[in-house]
């Protein structure tokens, strides 16, 4: 058949498509007096010839896909010639067919049980344009039901209609058939006197649904569905699941429905967590994402004025908005998001400032009055971020205001495989990435990464991939766009070159043996596999989510390096080492609250070891009086005993050569646990220096037998000091093996390091 224009004006606002009752007569369904017509594998047309004198096609449906639907009813068939069908604009727009056309028809026939058991349709004028008009949903609902009795209606078709004088489009979004499940084939189904319908309406469209009963509005969102990654959201699901519940499940019903139940929506959200664990970013796509106002994104200090007033000002120009649609729409408001990055730079606790202004105190004052004061506002949500959730005032986050706060914590390994996915994917489309990457493995090996940390290690690996394209002698020379490929290597490499600042601290660690670890004995193995015990406990335990252990021993003993070893070999996410070292030149307080952050920096982490070197070093400790801190002291004490958050588990190895000040002090009392690390023995030392292979076979018991009672450090150091031999210079050749320790320059080195020590006595 042959596409028209409608026969006459006014049939162009109608759902309806016009031919020759000639042409109807193949369309009828046996034992029916409807006829069903498909026009082109798009339309389906409806004849009723209990209307034989209106021979008009009315249309049913409108598919992205070309897939239309018609009824065509009797009627008028000498503005349409034969072999003709009239439609208007709007069904050729989305038929994708213009006048002229030849289009196939053939008969469709209905399946059983095709009554809609719910319409879901999206309402917009025909001329957008200004105006407002605020729509009855219930009787609407009837017109439509009346209007299209009979008709077909499927997913994706529009239809012109007038209501009230003026002209409207309405799409439909959801046509479900009673009895049937969701799929991913055509929805569509007739309209019956029992078909639910639900109306909806863009806020840019200018049309309000009212009296809309029994059914959940999804204008919140601007898209019915969403996924977080196509967000750049990696690694949240959880906690984004957790956060629509509290603060959004209510917004998405009819404010009827809130209204009995006497709530008040939820006004704020507190994202808190560790640096580059993806806050702001879901705080911005938060606000994309919802149908609302653009969200208003302040820095903290912006706020902040010079002048007297002016910053409490500025807090309340942030809510004009609101307020002013507040008094006018009411509960028809819009959604107004104010997103607060680094709240916990003008929202400190109340009094712990000290500036003299009080400033900071009244800017607390002012927003607590905005979001739950004596006229609050329930059309606007406050989106707050910090890395110092214990810096905020907390009057901020009681209920009603900050109430759902939601810790955005470092991502899991599948957390980190879809950060990783999001990263490379532009990558992987435009064939840059090598088929040797494996983004699982690399998921594995980066623990503790945040997602910042993660982006970082992806751009140093491109950095790697494109510096091999480049010719350092010649720039200018044309780089070849196909051979830049991304390698397993170069992901490999970024990972040794971003280090994360949760991870462990392999470098300090690594610093602290540098002799390696080597077999001294028994004991020393009976303790290593103890406290390696403790670190599977810690691991696998669900009752024991902090376990401390002491190694005391002589200095030199081999105490800290053994901790390193342990902190190593346990394979731990985070591994951090407190010492005194570090801390040179700090105060009491600076040292207490150094300390504190490794312990909380320990928390964010599901697994955690926390090695706290030369304790007595830590609290300042000294012989003469005896003097030491007791602010670190106890600072140390409360960290010991106090139990990390639920799901983070740390062990804590601590060392010391004052095992009994620190018993004096009651610290020693405070580790679970406590090995001693003792000097070598004859056989010990013995042990020790066949694995360093110096010595000439007849003189290695008697170098082993001087070596009794001696430190490990100290058997090092003597034995560096003998293998450089009795004028220098040996050193290489006596390592490598060519040479041998001189058995009497070793006697004389010894007698250096041990006449050092009896004359402290």
């Amino acid at each position: 058949m042959i596409v028209t224009n409608t026969p006459g004006r006014d049939l162009a606002l109608t759902n309806y498509a016009y031919c020759s009752p000639v042409d109807t007569r193949s369309f009828f369904v046996h034992g029916s007096n409807v006829a069903y017509a498909h026009v082109g594998d798009a339309f389906v047309l409806c004849v009723d010839v209990l209307l034989v004198l209106r021979l008009l096609f009315r249309l049913l449906d409108v598919k992205v896909l070309c897939s239309l639907d018609y009824d065509v009813v009797e009627g008028r068939n000498d503005y349409v010639p034969k072999g003709h069908i009239a439609l208007n604009a709007i069904q050729r727009r989305y038929a994708k067919v213009s006048t002229g056309d030849n289009v196939s028809v053939n008969r469709f026939i209905p399946p059983q049980d095709f009554n809609l058991a719910l319409l879901t349709i999206d309402l917009e004028f025909v001329k957008k344009g200004t105006k407002e008009e605020h729509v009855d949903a219930v009787l609407l609902a009837d017109k439509i039901r009346k209007a299209y009795a009979n008709q077909v209606m499927t997913t994706g078709q529009k239809v012109t209609f007038e209501y009230h004088g003026n002209n409207y489009v309405f799409t439909v979004n959801q046509a479900t058939v009673e009895g049937l499940e969701k799929s991913n084939g055509i929805e569509r189904g007739i309209i019956s006197a029992d078909t639910y319908m639900v109306f909806e309406a863009s806020n840019a469209s200018g049309i309000k649904i009212v009296n809309q009963r029994e059914a959940a509005s999804s204008n919140l969102f601007k898209h019915k569905e969403f996924n977080l990654q196509s967000l750049g959201i990696g690694g949240l699901g959880a906690e984004f699941a957790d956060i629509f519940r509290r603060a959004f499940a209510s917004r998405v019903f009819p404010p009827h429905v809130t209204s009995k139940l006497g709530i008040q929506h939820v006004k704020g959200i507190l994202l808190f967590g560790p640096p580059g664990t993806g806050k702001t970013l879901m705080a911005r796509q938060i606000g994309k994402i919802l149908n609302g106002k653009d969200p208003k994104i302040v820095n903290g200090p912006e706020v902040l004025s010079k002048f007297v007033g002016e910053t409490e000002k500025n807090v309340r120009d942030l809510f004009a908005d609101a307020e002013e649609e507040q008094r006018t729409r009411g509960d028809e408001s819009d959604l107004h998001v104010i997103i607060f990055d680094e709240i916990d730079a003008i929202c400190k606790s109340r009094g712990s400032t000290k500036d003299g202004t009080g400033v900071h105190d009244s800017i607390v004052n002012q927003l607590l009055t905005k979001i739950d004061g004596v006229e609050a506002l329930n059309n606007v949500l406050l989106i707050g971020m910090t890395n110092r959730k214990d810096l905020l005032d907390e009057a901020l986050m009681r209920p009603g205001r900050l109430e759902v706060q939601v810790e955005i914590s470092l991502p899991d390994e599948s957390g980190r495989l879809q950060i990783l996915q999001i990263h490379t994917n532009k990558m992987k489309e435009n064939s840059f990435l090598s088929p040797d990457i494996n983004l699982q493995e690399i998921a594995a090996r980066s623990k503790n990464y945040s997602g910042a940390e993660l982006e970082g290690v992806v751009k140093s690996a491109v950095s790697y991939a494109l510096n091999r394209q480049l010719n350092m002698e010649d720039l200018t020379q044309t780089v070849d766009e196909e051979s830049i490929k991304v390698t397993m290597e170069d992901f490999l490499n970024a990972l040794q070159e971003v280090r994360p600042a949760f991870g462990a601290s392999t470098g300090d660690l690594e610093r602290c043996r540098l002799n390696g670890i080597v077999n001294c004995g028994g004991k020393h193995e009976h303790i290593y596999k103890r406290a390696m015990l403790l670190a599977e406990q810690v691991k696998v335990s669900k009752g024991s989510s902090l376990i401390t252990c002491l190694l005391e021993g002589p200095t030199g003993s081999g105490k800290t390096a053994m901790a390193a070893t342990i902190g190593i070999e346990s394979d731990f996410p985070f591994v951090k080492i407190i010492s005194a070292e570090s801390m040179i030149g700090l105060s009491e307080s600076s040292k207490c609250a150094q300390i504190a952050k490794v312990f909380e920096d320990a928390y964010r982490s599901p697994l955690g070891v926390i090695i706290l070197d030369d304790i007595e070093r830590l609290i300042e400790y000294v012989a003469i009086g005896p003097r030491f801190s007791n602010i670190i002291s106890q600072t140390l004490l409360v960290f010991l005993k106090r139990l990390p958050p639920k799901g983070k588990n740390v062990l804590v190895i601590g060392t010391t050569s004052e095992v009994s000040f620190l018993d004096s002090v009651g610290i020693r009392n405070a580790f679970s646990v406590t090995y001693h690390v003792p000097t070598l023995e004859s056989e010990d030392a013995r042990k020790v220096l066949e694995q360093l292979n110096v010595f000439a076979d007849e003189d290695l018991n008697d170098a082993a037998e001087a070596l009794k009672d001696m430190p490990i450090k100290k058997l090092y150091m003597v034995i560096e000091m003998a293998a450089q031999g009795e004028h220098g210079g040996c050193a290489e050749a006596i390592y490598s093996g060519q040479q041998k320790i001189n058995i009497a320059h070793f006697y004389d080195c010894l007698q250096d390091v041990t006449s050092a020590d009896l004359r402290l006595y």
